[in-house]
């Protein structure tokens, strides 16, 4: 990893909350922007902030997600997502986030992640895949 991955790193990203990211069990009018929706564009927004510091060969995993959903973003509005790294521990990071739509903060919590060698990892997975089929 490089010695840049340092907390206090921030972006933000714009989400325009289309059908695909909304409930729909409520009726077409109440469709609001879905709460795995959000937890899914945070992944996202934190594993874009923090890649292009990892290096070569290496990715990340979520590991916990800690989500307030406060705030219904209906169809059609947009979503800005601010994500911070807020503490590097080896391989082990945690941001801070925040999701506002233009009338009000619709989200907040802390989200993990764990940077992860794709080689190593695609061996484990292969070793536990063959597990999984001898069993």
């Amino acid at each position: 990893m490089s010695d840049t991955l340092k907390p206090g790193l921030t972006a933000t990203c714009r989400i325009d909350v289309d059908t695909a990211r909304t409930i729909g069990f409520m009726g077409e009018e109440l469709r609001v922007y879905s709460t795995p929706s959000l937890l899914y564009d945070v992944e996202v927004a934190c594993r874009d902030l923090i890649l292009p510091h990892v290096g070569e060969g290496k990715d990340s995993v979520g590991t916990r997600v800690e989500l307030d959903h406060v705030g219904a973003t209906m169809l059609g509005m947009w979503v800005e997502i601010t994500v911070t790294l807020a503490e590097v521990n080896g391989p082990a990071v945690t941001f801070e986030f925040t999701a506002r739509d233009a009338v009000e903060e619709v989200g907040r919590g802390k989200h993990s992640r764990f940077v992860v060698g794709l080689e190593k990892t695609a061996q484990r997975l292969k070793a536990k895949q063959a597990k999984a089929t001898g069993a």
